[in-house]
Parts: C-alpha cells; sequence; structure tokens
C-alpha cells in the first residue's frame, strides 16, 4: 500500500528546491529517488506536477505520494549471533561491530535481518519485506544491545515504546578530550547536515528535538569514558552530540578527527543497556550487552598507561 506525506511550506523553506526540500523532510529515501517520485508524478505542488527545480513559496501545499515497495527475498544467512534473550515475542542480541542491521538497496546480504531469518522460525513481517522484525536500530559499526519483533502484535507495541519514548536505552562511548564536567545534558536539535547528505548536524532547519544526558566514568587524560542515556532516537544522535561539544566518539570517521593515536577502526559506542516494557506481559524488562573485546582492550590500554 502507498504511503502520503504532506507538507505545507512557511518562511523557513521558501525558495528551496523541491527535490532538496523533501529528500530533508525524509531522510531515509536518497534525492535521487526523490527526484525520480517527482518525475513520475508521485509529487504535486497545490495539486499540480512539478519540475525537481521547482523553488518552493509561503503557503504551498506538497503531497508526496511513496510507492508500495517491491518485494525483496531476503535469504536466511548462517551468521554468528550473540542471542541475550528470546521468547515467542522478541529476541534481544548483543550486535557485533561492523553488521548492518536491516538491507538496503545494493545491500541484501550479511545483515542482522539475514541472520535473524536464520535463526528465527518467522518475524513479524509488519515493517515491510526489508525489514522483518526491526523496531529500532543501531549504526553498523556501533555494537550492543537491539531488539527484534516475532510477531506483528509485539512490533507493534515496542514501535509505539520507542516512538512514545518509553524506553531507556544506555551506552557506553570512549570519547576525544578530557570533559570537565561529570555530569551534563546536551539539548541542540539536529537534522540533515545541509552541506553534506551523509552526516546529520545540530541545526534549526527542518530538525527535530534531540537530548542526551551523559555522565563521565574515567578520564585518560585525551580521552574520556562516558555513560549516555538518549532522552529522544535521532539518527546519529550521540555521535552528533559528541562531536558538538567537541569530544568526538574515538574512531568516528564522519563525525571525529581524521587523525587520532589509538589505532581503532570504527567508532567506540556501544548500547550497552536497553530497557522496555515487555509487549505480552507489560513489565519491564532490562537487557545488557557485554562490552566486545575490542573496546576492552582500549580501555585496559588506557587503564595501564594512566597506572604507570
Amino acid at each position: 500500500m502507498s504511503e502520503e506525506r504532506e507538507y505545507i511550506i512557511d518562511d523557513n523553506d521558501v525558495d528551496q528546491r523541491l527535490d532538496k526540500f523533501l529528500a530533508y523532510q525524509n531522510e531515509e529515501l536518497s534525492r535521487s529517488y526523490i527526484q525520480k517520485l517527482i518525475d513520475n508524478g508521485e509529487v504535486t505542488v497545490n495539486k499540480e506536477e512539478k519540475k525537481n527545480s521547482y523553488r518552493l513559496q509561503v503557503g504551498d501545499e506538497v503531497k508526496l505520494i511513496i510507492p508500495q515497495p517491491e518485494e525483496v527475498e531476503i535469504k536466511p544467512e548462517s551468521i554468528p549471533l550473540e542471542v541475550i534473550a528470546e521468547d515467542e515475542d522478541i529476541v534481544v542480541i548483543n550486535k557485533q561491530a561492523d553488521l548492518v542491521v536491516h538491507p538496503a538497496p545494493g545491500h541484501k546480504q550479511g545483515t542482522l535481518v539475514n541472520a535473524l531469518l536464520y535463526h528465527c522460525d518467522n518475524l513479524s513481517g509488519i515493517n515491510g519485506e526489508i525489514r522483518p522484525g526491526i523496531v529500532h536500530r543501531l549504526d553498523k559499526d556501533t555494537s550492543g544491545a537491539i531488539v527484534a519483533a516475532k510477531n506483528d502484535q509485539a512490533h507493534r507495541n515496542l514501535v509505539k515504546q520507542f516512538k512514545e519514548r518509553r524506553t531507556e536505552k544506555i551506552y557506553l562511548a570512549l570519547v576525544e578530550g578530557n570533559i570537565k564536567h561529570n555530569k551534563a545534558k546536551i539539548d541542540a536539535a539536529i537534522g540533515r547536515d545541509p552541506y553534506n547528505r551523509k552526516r546529520m548536524a545540530v541545526t534549526k532547519r527542518n530538525s527535530k528535538q534531540a537530548v542526551t544526558r551523559f555522565e563521565v566514568l574515567e578520564r585518560f587524560g585525551n580521552y574520556t569514558w562516558v555513560k549516555l542515556k538518549l532522552e529522544t532516537g535521532r539518527t546519529h544522535q550521540i555521535r552528533v552530540h559528541m562531536s558538538y561539544i567537541d569530544n568526538p566518539v574515538v574512531g568516528d570517521r564522519l563525525y571525529g578527527y581524521n587523525k587520532q593515536q589509538l589505532n581503532v577502526h570504527r567508532q567506540l559506542l556501544h548500547a550497552y543497556q536497553l530497557g522496555f516494557n515487555h509487549p505480552r506481559r507489560n513489565k519491564w524488562v532490562e537487557f545488557t550487552a557485554e562490552m566486545p573485546s575490542d573496546i576492552k582492550q582500549i580501555l585496559e590500554k588506557l587503564r595501564s598507561e594512566k597506572n604507570r
């Protein structure tokens, strides 16, 4: 079934190109795909078809129709998974780094979904052919706790909890620099970076509220080990916020420093704890994901150097 999305243009978006505006508003869709939809007549402005280059005016009513995705056969794959907990409704995984959560065009193999399809007899299909069972996500190079739904009732329940911010997500990260404050809250809206579509950024334009709280656990001179709690769930939120306060996550190639001394191969960010109401029992449950060996080794090295 196709999906309709509507927008009313205000002063903040006036004179933007139609394709650029829709790409900002729909971060999960590429600009080239948006342009294809415009060319195919799936986008109207004031009930009329326009070109990609059309400049928006105040009060314009923009309607975007996203066609039903074509069915894609996602094959089960025998990929090792560390299962934290599992029952008839959910499966909680300690996701390894370098594992993409769900397939995407041009990347249909080697994902968490492929592994889950092999592990489980069935997964909730409510999220479409390409993302069965998935109710939230972790970046490819972020390790840690992630939950998948095994039936539609569990899927709807969990998605609602995540949307209404009734879950608890706690992360651990090693960041650049020596953070002076022991505790702090970062309240800074996040939207698509206007200069680089692969990045998100702290911005007032086409952005959504984003709140991250952090607590310093340990200091190592040029690095700080922190615990972070998400109050919202924006794309790349922790990575953007820590970069915003000039303490990017160590190893973050997109938001961090190009030169770092620890010779790591991914951002040192781990989804440590995940809490939510169990979708069937309506009882609060929490799951902890053991830290991976690469982060443990870096911390041991820093502690050893600190105690010399």
